[in-house]
């Protein structure tokens, strides 16, 4: 296989060099043999478009473009490829069209921009065109290995671009851009802490940056660090506190902190000078959503696609409320808009969930399905997820994780017990146990907070690229004083969320994978496995498009892959730490609310109280995917919708394979 990748390189150098000679025809010949239809290669079908072009074939060169986006929608060169056509067809808006979708989806393509700018500048919108000029003279003056960078990271060659953007600052040790773009992969990587170290470096060097700094308010809030954000956020501000691009990011991370006032003041300030942007009126409908305000939600989302058609975030906003209901004309306008090929890559996904929701919503099951089958598959390509390396990472956990480990650290670790850890898969009832828990006087809800994972990777010891992961057998390494330090700062760190309850809920789910570490430093929290039907829970996962992460969602064979590690994990779990972890089915809470109630009031070690029953009374924020469904009395409407998607459920069934059997678990289980 290695030989025919280096064979088919050789011969895509050799086309590069027959068009630098003009001989387009004999170029195509040689990439005839290096494409087929059920193993399509995207440069090739890329460079035989372009080949077409310069031979006057514009029709043909267009038809290979739309190939190459059925497999690859979101690859800018192609975009940009379908601009430089739509140009010499004569037909201007198309082309401009295709150039900003081209930006979008990779902002170093400076030959999108000065079209962009050209054109615009023809139909008379100066403004416009300056603004696109500059991005263009921008790139131009950006040292050629740093464009090359860009390339690679927004056409999915992340470890390549890390590799050369680490050659050029070797060499560059203070350049501002290249630390930008190397903090700028550490988050596609998931290493915020690299992220976060590169971006502050370089305001260091550069206070003024803004780009860099909005970079790293970004970076801080993905880490939860929402303080800190909030500073950075009010730095701006301040600097120019009539800039609408420095009051939304303020109101978005005034939202993050909790104060929803400052938050609505600063969208509104927005909206009086641009009543039609519609990111402004969706986030403002995300904010209206999460402190329960349904009915104004729903009148911002309404409004934003309302003014922008094609914003696919709205549509999927009114979606993601669950109670809402599309008619008819915003169900037809979806699909007009989906047909028309003119969405973003992004857009496409939102538009594709949303209607996979109103579909179902029809009882059209079948169409419904092919929507979340098809914003699966988008999001999917998108993602580097792996479920063989996701395997790795359990089987690492149950062998380094054993009685030997708790036995050598017993009597270690810091000794709060105010922390509640609820974990699982997304989807299976935990934000409904954190309401029943935030409901009672003596526990604060909080959020899905990121400190454990954070900490999990800091003791991955790796750098950006490759290397091997020394966590979790670190943990045998560690000795008592750090891992009570350890607890510690996860309490000081997390105080910012709490309200001054004795006890607090931190519901990340994915910190089933650290219990372990959870046990080690705090071996007095308490943790609650929330679990739900296995094909309720990865179906209900599925059709979830999930803000970021939950990178197992988005293939039927990958979620109960992992599903079926998770269930193996948390036997590992009860054997070496056996009547640690409360185990609260989802089906048993909706079968028995009061009694589920007390047993898991009982565990936690706070006495029965009413308003934990009726917690849809309880006001707070709330900012998960269930939002609105815990505000309404307990309902057993989801239990079997799974079901109404059967016949095409099979790849879920078998990746699940014998856990199905295994459900619902036996107290003794």
């Amino acid at each position: 296989m290695a030989d025919n990748a280096t064979s088919d390189q050789d011969k895509l150098a050799d086309v590069q060099a027959l068009m630098y000679e003009g001989k387009f025809e004999d170029a195509i010949g040689v990439l005839s043999g290096l494409s087929a239809p059920d193993n399509p290669d995207i440069e090739a079908l890329y460079l035989t478009a372009v080949c077409r072009r310069y031979l006057g074939q514009l029709d043909e060169s267009l038809d290979q473009i739309t190939q190459l986006q059925q497999v690859a929608p979101d690859f800018g060169r192609a975009l940009q490829e379908e601009g430089h056509i739509r140009r010499a067809m004569g037909q201007a808006d198309r082309a401009l069209e295709a150039y900003r979708r081209a930006c979008q989806s990779n902002p170093a393509l400076q030959a999108s921009w000065s079209a962009q700018a050209a054109i615009l500048s023809a139909q008379g919108n100066g403004e416009a065109a300056a603004a696109a000029q500059a991005q263009a003279d921008r790139l131009a003056a950006l040292p050629k290995p740093l464009v090359a960078v860009t390339h690679l990271m927004h056409e999915g060659k992340i470890l390549k671009a890390e590799s050369l953007c680490r050659e050029f600052l070797i060499a560059n040790k203070t350049h501002v851009e290249g630390m930008r773009l190397l903090a700028d992969i550490g988050v596609r990587l998931g290493v915020m802490d690299d992220a976060e170290f590169l971006l502050e470096s370089a305001l260091e060097f550069e206070p003024a940056n803004v780009q860099v700094r909005i970079d790293y308010i970004q970076v801080l809030r993905k880490r939860q660090k929402f303080e800190a954000a909030l500073q950075q956020a009010r730095k701006l501000f301040e600097s120019d506190p009539g800039s609408p691009i420095f009051q939304s990011l303020y109101a978005i991370e005034a939202m993050q902190t909790g104060d929803y006032d400052q938050a609505f003041e600063l969208f509104d300030k927005v909206l009086e000078r641009f009543p039609d942007d519609p990111s402004t009126l969706t986030s403002r409908g995300h904010a209206l959503k999460t402190v329960g305000k349904h009915e104004d939600a729903i009148a911002s989302y309404r409004k934003a696609f309302a003014v922008n058609p094609g914003f696919g975030d709205a549509y999927y906003g009114l979606a993601n409320l669950k109670t809402y209901r599309f008619s008819e004309a915003e169900l037809q306008q979806m699909h007009q808009q989906l047909e028309s090929k003119a969405l973003t890559y992004q857009n496409q996904v939102h538009v594709c969930f949303a209607l996979g929701k109103a579909h179902e919503d029809r009882s059209e099951y079948e169409k419904a399905f092919r929507f979340y089958e098809q914003g699966n598959e988008l999001k999917r390509k998108q993602s580097r997820y792996k479920d063989d390396v996701m395997t790795a990472e359990f089987d690492a956990q149950i062998e380094h994780c054993g009685r030997d480990l708790f036995a050598k650290h017993e009597g270690s670790g810091f000794a709060a017990g105010d922390p509640i850890f609820v974990v699982g898969l997304p989807r299976a009832g935990s934000t409904l146990i954190e309401q029943i828990l935030a409901s009672h006087s003596q526990i604060d809800g909080t959020l899905e907070l990121p400190n454990i994972l954070t900490l999990s990777h800091q003791l991955r010891g790796r750098k950006l690229a490759g290397g091997t992961s020394d966590y979790p057998k670190v943990l045998h390494d560690l000795t008592g004083e750090q891992l009570a330090a350890m607890g510690k700062d996860y309490i000081d760190s997390t105080a910012i969320h709490r309200q001054g309850a004795a006890y607090f809920v931190d519901k990340m789910p994915n910190n089933f994978r650290h219990i372990g570490l959870i046990q080690l430093i705090l071996p007095n929290a308490k943790i609650i496995d929330a679990r739900r039907e296995p094909m309720a829970c990865c179906f209900s996962g599925f059709k979830q498009l999930f803000a970021e992460g939950q990178e197992f969602t988005y293939g039927l064979h990958e979620i109960g892959s992992y599903y079926r590690d998770y269930v193996r994990l948390m036997d590992h779990w009860d054997e070496v730490l056996p009547g640690r972890i409360l185990r609260v089915q989802h089906e048993d809470v909706l079968d028995d609310l009061e009694g589920q109630v007390a047993r898991i009031l009982d565990y936690v070690g706070v006495p029965f109280e009413q308003s934990c029953v009726e917690f849809h009374k309880t006001k707070r924020a709330v900012r998960t995917a269930s939002s609105e469904q815990v505000r309404q009395p307990i309902s057993k409407a989801a239990v079997d919708q799974w079901r109404n998607f059967e016949p095409w459920l099979g790849p879920l069934k078998n990746a699940l394979g014998p856990v199905l059997e295994r459900y619902p678990i036996a107290a003794s289980d």
